[in-house]
């Protein structure tokens, strides 16, 4: 059975290297068409909220999931009308961000004062800064309406763990002070840089990411986990979502970070590693609970996949990644 096992990740992973190798490869996905929305009118959706949009503006993408959930292009929404909902509705939000080891120093200052320039601006936001070096987090000019909470975590030996058990962290400063203070929370992983409008558009019950690399690519090539001895275990699913970005309401959110940790900790006591640690445990969850709203890769976008015409704007880009240097064994 293990060799099967082995076998049967042998190839999407080869696979996925040689996409990741190839500049040429990653033109020509761009290439292959993604399903359309089947929806004629945003008042079909779920989400009132989201009635605005228009989902015949991107013809060129996917708009709309088959359970109703609106997938957020540029071009779909008036920014300006969003913002009033949310100022009307009196949406705040929390970021949360883990700064751990080496990454604090690397990335943290540009993330911060990037996000003041272009995450939520004209909402209530404060960012939860996790870090096991609270003393080395920069001071950063915050605009009005925004403020910084610190909260000093346990640095832990690989980063796998540090990746893991972010969910943990994240579901306990939600009980204990953001659901006091905040009605969205967004997770975001530090090694990134705000490029453009990242707005409230993005806020929903639940705000799952689609991930840069795989949004073109047939399901067939979606990483998920395929260990049966895994609580992250997946046969297929309805998008391979990235764990860089999620959001939601408070208690959406902290009911994934629960139910990922758990699955974590329920592989451990089984001598289990999910393959992409909590990302295969996100995509787990958003397989079983679907998400209200979906992000297009214009809020996470790698610039080494190259010129897509889909992508007209970039509002968060992949910072360099310096694995070899920044991460723990």
């Amino acid at each position: 059975m293990r060799s099967v096992f082995k076998c049967v990740l042998f190839v999407p992973i080869t696979l996925c290297a040689i996409y990741l190798i190839y500049p040429s490869v990653k033109l020509l996905i761009g290439f292959i068409p993604t399903e359309k929305c089947h929806l004629e009118s945003a008042k079909n959706l779920d989400s009132s909220m989201d009635a605005s949009l228009n989902l015949q503006s991107r013809p060129d993408v996917q708009t709309c999931t088959y359970w109703k959930a609106a997938i957020i292009w540029e071009g779909m929404f008036d920014p300006r009308l969003y913002d009033e909902m949310h100022k009307m509705k009196g949406s705040s939000v929390a970021l949360t961000v883990f700064a751990v080891g080496r990454y604090l120093d690397a990335y943290l200052h540009t993330f911060l004062n990037s996000a003041e320039q272009h995450f939520m601006v004209g909402l209530p936001v404060t960012y939860y800064v996790f870090t096991d070096m609270p003393e080395k987090v920069p001071n950063i000019k915050l605009s009005p309406l925004r403020s910084m909470k610190v909260i000093k975590v346990e640095k832990n030996s690989r980063w796998q763990d540090v990746s893991m058990m972010r969910m943990k962290s994240i579901s306990d400063v939600i009980e204990s002070d953001i659901r006091h203070h905040c009605t969205h929370v967004f997770c975001f992983d530090v090694d990134q840089v705000f490029t453009g409008r990242f707005g409230s558009e993005a806020l929903g019950d639940s705000v799952a990411l689609l991930h840069a690399h795989y949004y073109h690519l047939p399901k067939y090539f979606y990483t998920y986990d395929h260990n049966p001895n895994s609580k992250a275990y997946m046969k297929t699913g309805d998008f391979y979502y990235h764990a860089a970005i999620f959001g939601g309401s408070w208690k959406n959110v902290k009911a994934l970070t629960e139910a990922c940790y758990q699955g974590i900790m329920e592989d451990k006591q089984n001598n289990v590693e999910a393959l992409w640690h909590d990302e295969s445990h996100l995509n787990k969850y958003m397989l079983l609970h679907k998400p209200s709203k979906v992000l297009s890769p214009e809020y996470c976008w790698d610039t080494s996949i190259g010129f897509r015409r889909d992508i007209q704007v970039t509002r968060l880009l992949w910072a360099p990644k310096y694995y070899d240097t920044l991460r723990t064994p």
